[in-house]
């Protein structure tokens, strides 16, 4: 059974997938598209392709615990994705895209490169999150 973990955004997603057993991260890339339902059905495919049995989205709360703008896209996208046959829980992601420059800063990753792999890293650090607290899966 694998997880994967979704960092959403306009133009550009952050993915990462579990290693087989569920306990620890494996593969982690970022998928530029700007259509949803396009990005939609290439996340499909590829979590059919990789047997993800759950797919962890992003969910991104103000610091207040409150839902903005994004919080309400996210919950759009995972609609679209429950369209497609694939199990979705929603994940407090808050700060993860500062940790994951962070993260990059401490490790010197700077220049072009660094935009397309921080949502990589913010994906990574959700799917992190979720396997480190098991099934509690946020809604």
């Amino acid at each position: 059974m694998r997880v994967m973990a979704i960092d959403y955004g306009d133009a550009r997603t952050g993915i990462a997938v579990s290693d087989a057993t569920a306990s620890i991260p494996g593969d982690a890339w970022t998928v530029r598209e700007t259509n949803a339902a396009r990005l939609a059905e290439t996340i499909a495919a590829e979590a059919k392709s990789r047997g993800v049995s759950v797919v962890v989205l992003g969910y991104p709360k103000n610091m207040d615990g409150t839902l903005g703008p994004r919080a309400k896209k996210s919950e759009a996208f995972a609609e679209k994705l429950r369209a497609l046959g694939l199990t979705v829980a929603l994940w407090d992601e808050r700060r993860t895209t500062v940790a994951a420059h962070d993260i990059l800063t401490a490790n010197d990753r700077h220049g072009k490169r660094r935009k397309a792999v921080v949502d990589a890293v913010a994906a990574t650090l959700i799917l992190e999150g979720y396997l480190a607290r098991g099934s509690g899966v946020e809604e």
